[in-house]
């Protein structure tokens, strides 16, 4: 039988019926992406020492969401799940020897992150964020995820792969060191790390 005998045949990928399941598989990442991009943004800025490194860290977080797409959507809790590989690509970032090199001249405004409604001032942020970027990669991922992304400890830790007494005690340090920066005196019901006043 020739193929003219049996009609034309489709190009695999192209139509029929695994095409429409392929073109619903990439609507339903982009809806997600486009609707979640401006928080993943704002957690990867408050994460990183520049908004180009944050770009970056959410670029190859994104990039391996599409690979996995058809995994991450049969999570129980896709946002825990891709707060998961934001971290890890994070983390991963900071292990390179390139993560250290800081490139000058930042605008003013990551591009695409709008400002928090009712949020601190302009300088607030600023110092805060300086602050922030000055504290260890981990303290700052479990301080970001703990006080920004308001997560219990039981789920920072599932993101982080640690224990929740790990989450504790870096978001404990995270928050000294936090303070030190600031200048801002430790509440007077504490006097160093895990030892309260008598």
């Amino acid at each position: 039988m020739s193929g003219s005998e049996t009609g034309p045949v489709a190009a695999p990928g192209r139509s029929g019926p695994r095409a429409g399941a392929e073109a619903e598989v990439e609507q339903t990442y982009t809806a997600y992406v486009s609707a979640r991009l401006p928080a993943l943004r704002r957690i990867a800025h408050l994460l990183c020492k520049d908004p180009h490194r944050a770009d970056d860290v959410v670029q190859a977080t994104l990039t391996k969401l599409y690979v996995h797409w058809r995994r991450a959507r049969a999570a129980t809790d896709m946002d825990r799940y891709v707060h998961t590989m934001l971290m890890r690509c994070f983390l991963n970032e900071q292990r390179l020897g390139w993560a250290r090199v800081r490139l000058s001249g930042a605008p003013h405004e990551t591009p695409g992150l709008p400002p928090a409604a009712g949020g601190p001032d302009v300088e607030t942020r600023t110092v805060v964020h300086t602050a922030l970027s000055r504290i260890p990669a981990r303290q700052r991922a479990v301080l970001v995820l703990r006080f920004l992304c308001d997560l219990p400890v039981a789920e920072v830790a599932g993101i982080l792969g640690c224990s929740e007494g790990t989450v504790k005690s870096q978001s404990a340090r995270g928050l000294v060191r936090l303070r030190a920066q600031l200048g801002v005196e430790p509440p007077s019901s504490v006097t160093t790390v895990g030892q309260r006043k008598e």
